[in-house]
């Protein structure tokens, strides 16, 4: 690796704010009993999967997601950067790379940097700090995780990149030193309670209190490393067993020496004192008192290590200080004993002691990784037609697959690239809602295409299973089953149970009752061996069986026999506050597409035997054409049924049972469907354009002009049906991309940028960025912040691709 380079070069679409500058009025959470961290969130640092790390626009380390599918949100002031400097003749200066200091009092001898001296820019997975009128020199800190398309190796990776550049524009040499300093967390990222106690929000939706060991260090130890060029301090501890459980491992920070630098170290200061063991040598001229002490923390007791790089600059000349991060917590817990290995594991080992082979392999490889992701994002940011707000969105919102709680476990030969999982939101706590999904995976569909199949895989082995588990229904306080064999689950579970097997775990609504899932599984099926090419014919296959069952069971809510299942009377699909009754614009040309993509998958699998007994197997070729014909007696009942019993000149009316006049803003979801897959449409080509003009002018123009984005149900004067309406008067910011991505589709392109630059400079202006909402409203309040549907823009790209 050259330490000699020049200052990085950030891209002018990136989102960008001054250092540590605050908001005059950020948004604000709806609920109470919502999460609210408050608006200090930036880009994470980790791989899929393996955990990751927030540093705020401040500078501060403050979320921390390395329990698996668990939210740490605290600043922890000793894991910063400093940094020293004086200029030839003149005095020095040192400080912390944080515009705030802890809030507990500690390290109260440290100078923290002054706000709104420089600028942070994020374009996930990079991000930069620039340093400016402070020092003489010019310093940026340039931070990354080898997150790369259609990588399924080093995307899982646990490390993260720290690039100092230091530049000395001034006529006189500069001494400059960086410091890293980090507190042994080992042991902390794990549940104290194992089994919390599971209740009923005041919004109906389970919920438990995780409590993390969070400060529990006795038996931590630091080592300093020396191997060659790299040095490092490698935090550990004491394991009093040989099998390794949740949050036991070890993490590491290092950097890269030369004859030119000078390294000092103290790998065992007090992080909760004073912080003068380390910034009294420091502040003073850049260096550390070289302590090496292994000595493990007694109870009560806290430790952390700190390396700093001394150099000088010379006038015009410019050199590049990296650092390393890394953690090797290789065990994933949900239920007591339901553990599994992460991704990484795979390439790195499962002993926990293996984050020095880590923290080589990215001193080897982090100049590639950086190229790799430059070469995977410049076909975008090349493109003049793209305004920079989209190109800066598209990358941004690819945070989730860091920051949502991710899981992706090692390989098996059932799962050969692992399982995945996305968190739907931090509130609503349960993986991969396949409803959600709908918009919310079209990131991982188009970027690691093999990770979306293995989530509908796991959902295809769970729709014939059964849960006779009796739970209270929150919206109405009834009991019902939690998974009815046949019906399609809405979600893969969550992190206290046991993810991918245990499924169904909202119990806010009965989800055995939603009529619009058992659709989504069909479409997002075909979706993916569409978008991957057509060849995937295995993963079809693996699917089928489920996609016969869901639509078997789906058909069973057509009680009148007329070819379209009936809503219910109650919220039973995705917006599951708002009663549909009847057949509904919305559940009904969803089940229309999904007819047309079954037949298709149908058509396809007669013609391509599979390589594996056991599908051949199941099917037979009469029943593949039986199939096909029941699947086309239904759809000629329902296709003339939905439009003359819907079409009301204008739009698709609400359903058939409310008397709503409401314009649903997401009612042609099937037909988007229908285009994407080049299916046969839902509805006639003019009826689409006129429901997309009349969408367009209720839903968005006449809802506060435009402001906000389309809300999702409003009279077609602009007015609200209910005042107090919930899900109708909010914007939900996935179901503006995919309402834009079929807009695009159907010629309005300028009106749907228009309404997705709404959406987007809503969230990164007002304190919601890499924690994107569901919901936004148009009092400045939000609900279910890092929410999955929001990487629904990628589906934007992939329209105004195919126009």
């Amino acid at each position: 690796m050259s330490l000699f380079a020049e200052p990085p070069v950030i891209p002018d679409c990136a989102w960008k704010r001054p250092l540590g500058l605050g908001w005059d009025h950020p948004y604000t959470v709806r609920y109470g009993s919502n999460l609210d961290d408050g608006p200090w969130h930036g880009m994470p640092l980790g791989g899929f999967g393996a955990g990751c790390i927030g540093r705020s626009p401040r500078g501060d380390f403050n979320l921390w997601h390395l329990d698996a599918g668990e939210h740490t949100f605290r600043n922890a002031g000793a894991c910063q950067f400093s940094v020293f400097e004086q200029p030839e003749g003149e005095v020095a200066q040192a400080y912390a790379m944080s515009t705030v200091a802890p809030e507990d009092g500690t390290l109260g001898s440290w100078q923290w940097y002054p706000a709104e001296k420089g600028t942070y820019a994020a374009l996930y997975p990079r991000s930069w700090y620039e340093y400016q009128g402070v020092f003489a020199a010019e310093l940026t800190c340039e931070q990354f995780s080898p997150i790369i398309a259609q990588n399924y190796q080093e995307t899982s990776y646990p490390v993260a990149v720290f690039e100092w550049t230091a530049h000395n524009p001034t006529d006189k040499p500069i001494t400059v030193s960086i410091m890293m300093t980090w507190q042994n967390m080992v042991g902390w990222f794990t549940k104290a309670q194992k089994t919390p106690e599971v209740v009923l929000r005041d919004d109906g939706s389970p919920v438990y209190e995780y409590q993390s060991r969070w400060g529990d260090s006795t038996g931590n130890l630091n080592q300093w490393v020396q191997d060659r060029y790299r040095v490092g301090c490698l935090l550990n501890r004491v394991r009093p067993h040989a099998d390794l459980s949740e949050g036991e491992g070890q993490l590491c920070f290092a950097t890269v020496t030369n004859p030119t630098l000078e390294v000092f170290y103290h790998n065992r200061w007090n992080p909760v004192g004073d912080g003068r063991d380390v910034w009294d040598y420091f502040a003073g001229n850049g260096s550390l008192p070289d302590i090496e002490d292994e000595t493990p923390a007694a109870p009560g007791e806290q430790i952390a290590g700190a390396i700093a790089v001394r150099f000088t600059l010379r006038p015009g000349k410019t050199k590049k200080i990296p650092f390393f991060l890394a953690w090797d917590l290789p065990v994933m817990e949900f239920a007591p004993d339901i553990t599994y290995f992460r991704r990484y594991t795979d390439f790195f080992g499962r002993s926990g002691n293996n984050v020095w082979t880590m923290i080589r392999t990215a001193m080897k490889h982090s100049d590639l990784w950086k190229e790799r992701i430059a070469a995977w994002q410049q076909p975008i940011l090349g493109r003049d037609d793209l305004p920079d707000w989209l190109k800066m969105a598209l990358f941004n919102e690819l945070y989730l697959l860091t920051q949502g709680g991710s899981l992706w476990t090692a390989a098996t030969e059932n799962d050969p690239v692992g399982q995945f999982g996305v968190l739907e939101c931090l509130d609503y706590c349960w993986y991969e809602s396949l409803d959600v999904r709908m918009y919310g995976s079209f990131g991982l569909t188009m970027l690691w295409p093999r990770l979306d199949k293995a989530v509908l895989e796991a959902f295809a082995r769970a729709i014939p299973t059964s849960d006779d588990t009796q739970r209270m229904i929150g919206y109405n306080k009834t009991m019902a089953t939690r998974k009815v064999a046949g019906a399609t689950p809405h979600d893969l579970g969550a992190p206290n149970e046991h993810p991918w097997e245990a499924t169904n775990y909202t119990a806010y609504q009965d989800c055995n009752l939603w009529k619009d899932l058992g659709s989504d599984f069909v479409l997002q099926v075909y979706r993916d061996f569409v978008m991957t090419g057509a060849e995937d014919t295995e993963f079809l296959w693996s699917c089928w069986g489920s996609v016969v069952t869901a639509l078997d069971y789906l058909k069973i809510f057509d009680l009148d026999g007329d070819g379209i299942p009936e809503n219910g009377g109650a919220p039973d699909q995705t917006f599951d506050d708002w009663k549909l009754k009847g057949i509904s614009a919305y559940c009904g040309g969803l089940w229309i597409a999904a007819l047309e993509a079954a037949i298709a998958m149908a058509k396809i699998l007669q013609q391509s035997p599979s390589h594996f007994e056991e599908h051949q197997n199941q099917v037979s070729a009469a029943e593949f054409e039986q199939a096909i014909a029941t699947y086309h007696t239904w759809l000629d009942q329902a296709r003339p049924l939905y439009q003359d019993t819907l079409w009301n000149g204008s739009y698709y009316t609400l359903d058939t049972g409310s008397n709503s006049r409401v314009v649903m803003a997401d009612q042609l979801c099937g037909q988007y469907y229908a285009q994407l897959l080049n299916l046969p449409d839902v509805n006639p080509g003019d009826r689409t354009a006129t429901t997309l003009a009349t969408i367009y002018t209720a839903c968005f123009e006449k809802f506060h002009g435009g402001q906000f984005g389309a809300a999702n149900g409003l009279n077609p004067d602009g007015t609200p049906e209910k005042e107090n309406d919930t899900h109708p008067l909010e914007v939900w910011t996935g179901i503006n991309f995919g309402i834009a991505a079929l807009m695009i589709r159907n010629g309005m392109q300028t009106e749907a940028l228009r309404m997705v630059e709404a959406v987007v400079k809503q969230v990164y202006d007002n304190g919601l960025q890499f924690r994107t909402p569901e919901a936004i409203t148009a009092n400045g309040t939000f609900r279910a912040c890092h929410y999955l549907r929001a990487m629904g823009i990628w589906a934007i790209y992939d329209a105004l691709g195919a126009i």
